[in-house]
């Protein structure tokens, strides 16, 4: 089978990279010419490990070209921006260009299997295929959770494949890929492609929600001045087999470009349809509220008023992502408050960020170079 991946990003091209590891055929297209310019020269600069030595291996070409790469593919696996509306909900304007390149294509396209990997509204993915039936393409809905930093061995090591899709011969069909790309048998979960839209985003409010409860009992256990306490009571929660230890730690809130917009979608289409408990809704409310709260907490306990040392304002560290950081957030914070700040440099975060950072006072320097001038920190680390 001939894969072809639109839109060749962070998880694109991991995904292709895989792909042609385990024998596919592969052709990847993306709409930025410098970008695929860089891919073909197998030159380009990313903070995932081991992408840029996958990359200088691979027999991937790559192209501006979509009706090239559809013609010449069997499965067609779209990654593709899908930005948040103010309510929400997920802007698909580029997965619909797709989808309306594919039906204007002038060759027949019967039997291709359309895979749509980015986040969507519940019924979009239905509304492209009753778009592509009459074509003969078979729509799919195979959205990917991984973490970003590891987002290689997050595909090949998934806890389970979610697939959906109307035809239980299609699904069967394209599952294969992940019996050759992955380390282990992969647990697939297929079911319609609404339904699995919803597990998706639902997936991604359950684990906001756990780190916003998470960091409400660290409050509360701060409140009640029980510092000391509040590792091991989180960790005496996370051993309860019915709730575990992952993300059942005290800092700070969730960020990055994937857990607070699925929470708020997901908020927005159970609004859609009429249910009345906004889950989501409340956890963004509360993850906005932390944000204050490390900052007053953090100028509390900072009794000797020493300078603060944050070790990175990216929303994880070794990454480049700045979207919705509340590390960023409460860099800032401290600053507008009057505090000094130090931020250890880092070519990760983006000029724009530093620039901000300088313009409020803050400083750019290393751990190491404060330690020689003989300056005692308050280091931030939750």
């Amino acid at each position: 089978m001939r894969v072809g991946v639109i839109g060749v990003g962070r998880l694109g091209i991991c995904f292709a990279l895989l792909l042609d590891r385990a024998g596919y055929p592969v052709m990847g297209s993306d709409i930025r010419s410098n970008y695929v310019a860089a891919l073909n020269r197998r030159e380009i600069r990313t903070t995932e490990p081991q992408v840029a030595e996958r990359l200088t291996e691979c027999g991937i070409r790559f192209t501006n070209d979509t009706s090239e790469l559809v013609q010449d593919s069997d499965i067609i696996y779209v990654m593709v921006a899908t930005p948040s509306r103010a309510d929400g909900s997920y802007d698909i304007t580029a997965v619909d260009r797709v989808v309306q390149d594919i039906k204007e294509s002038q060759f027949d396209i019967s039997g291709r299997i359309l895979v749509i990997g980015c986040t969507t509204n519940p019924g979009d993915c239905q509304r492209i295929q009753d778009q592509l039936r009459a074509r003969g393409v078979q729509v799919l809905y195979n959205p990917e959770f991984i973490a970003q930093g590891s987002i290689l061995r997050d595909l090949q090591e998934a806890d389970m494949v979610l697939i959906g899709g109307n035809d239980a011969e299609v699904i069967e069909q394209y599952q294969r890929l992940y019996h050759d790309i992955q380390t282990r048998e992969p647990r697939v979960h297929s079911m319609s492609l609404t339904a699995a839209e919803i597990v998706k985003i639902g997936i991604n409010c359950f684990l906001t929600t756990k780190i916003a409860y998470a960091n409400m009992i660290g409050e509360i256990l701060l409140r009640s001045g029980l510092d000391q306490d509040v590792d091991r009571a989180l960790a005496a929660i996370g051993s309860d087999s019915r709730i575990g230890s992952k993300y059942m730690r005290y800092g700070f809130g969730y960020g990055g470009p994937c857990l607070p917009r699925d929470n708020r979608a997901f908020a927005c289409y159970a609004e859609r349809v009429g249910s009345p408990y906004p889950l989501g809704s409340i956890t963004d409310a509360f993850n906005h509220q932390h944000t204050q709260y490390l900052i007053q907490q953090l100028l509390a306990h900072n009794t000797e008023n020493r300078p603060f040392f944050m070790p990175s304002v990216t929303y994880k560290p070794n990454t480049d992502i700045m979207e919705e950081s509340q590390q960023y957030q409460v860099t800032l914070g401290l600053l507008r408050s009057g505090a000094t700040v130090y931020v250890a440099p880092s070519d990760l975060v983006p000029a724009w960020a530093r620039d901000e950072i300088l313009q409020h006072g803050g400083h750019i320097v290393a751990l190491d170079q404060l330690h020689q001038q003989g300056i005692t920190v308050y280091h931030v680390d939750l």
